[in-house]
């Protein structure tokens, strides 16, 4: 159980970093999703078809999801605000549709077979990933970024390419979701294309935006509350309905109540509902002889 959190909450982590390396040259990808797809397939096709260690297939899979970031960041970027977006949300959906037509990957059934992600392996991988943005935060990078993402017209002025400097960010954007694509399908074993749809791309920016886009930090702390907060109240509710029934309840899969009480149940219901619609139909022709009067 504690390796589960700490994985999912690793994984999602890295997400999280992934759109704010993004927002920090001041574009917005919904894009993530998909280039997370592409890292859990690549790796997978790796790894099962070609026996290549997971060390190896992770970076091999960003790589190509960066590139592939990249050749569809060129023209994506140079449009702005919600087409910017609108753009991202086609990317995820266009993989999820072209990883549903590889017959060689599984389609729609998915892939499976993958194995090999520890815990440890995600705790590096945020550790590796948190000191490249420390030490990135350091660095007269920091402010190049800046003065993109404030004015672009003013970097311009200054010999900075934007363009340029928003590709850099969306390749290592796309290149960190393809990593965390990776571990996360080697511990699930088996992945479907339905797990990488716009939804969690959403729940990706909001990773980040939640803990706020400030400093590096924020996106972590994100990535935290939303993952485990839904857990323990998951569980807070098992526990209270765990209480709350009564000592003479059984549990559900040994229930001793018979079908006719359930029938009886679902009889009165019936009834209620139709002399609530019988009620309805009544007031509305009232209602409606009353117009006619004027």
């Amino acid at each position: 159980m504690i390796q589960d959190y700490v994985v999912f909450v690793g994984v999602n982590i890295v997400l999280a970093w992934s759109v704010y390396v993004i927002l920090l040259a001041g574009s917005l990808s919904f894009a993530n999703g998909g280039f997370m797809a592409i890292g859990a397939y690549v790796s997978g096709v790796l790894t099962v078809k070609f026996g290549v260690p997971l060390v190896l297939a992770a970076p091999i899979a960003g790589v190509i999801a960066g590139t592939i970031g990249v050749l569809v960041g060129f023209p994506a970027l140079r449009t702005r605000g919600i087409y910017l977006m609108l753009v991202t949300v086609g990317v995820v959906v266009s993989v999820k549709a072209v990883i549903e037509s590889i017959d060689y990957v599984g389609g729609i059934q998915g892939f499976g077979g993958m194995v090999g992600t520890t815990e440890w392996h995600v705790v590096a991988l945020v550790v590796l990933v948190g000191c490249g943005l420390w030490f990135l935060s350091k660095s007269p990078l920091q402010r190049i970024l800046d003065a993109v993402r404030e004015d672009e017209l003013v970097a311009a002025s200054l010999g900075i390419n934007p363009v340029y400097v928003k590709l850099v960010c969306f390749g290592v954007g796309a290149f960190l979701a393809a990593v965390a694509g990776s571990f996360y399908a080697h511990y699930l074993i088996h992945v479907t294309p339905d797990q990488f749809g716009i939804v969690l791309s959403v729940f990706i920016v909001l990773y980040a935006v939640l803990g706020g886009t400030n400093n590096m930090w924020g996106p972590p702390i994100g990535a935290t509350i939303m993952t485990l907060i839904p857990e323990f109240v998951l569980a807070a509710d098992s526990i209270r309905n765990h209480h709350s029934r009564p000592a003479s309840d059984p549990p559900r899969r040994f229930a001793g109540v018979s079908q006719r009480h359930h029938a009886g149940e679902r009889h009165f219901d019936n009834f209620t509902v139709r002399r609530g619609e019988a009620g309805l139909k009544h007031r509305a022709r009232k209602w409606m002889w009353s117009l006619n009067r004027f």
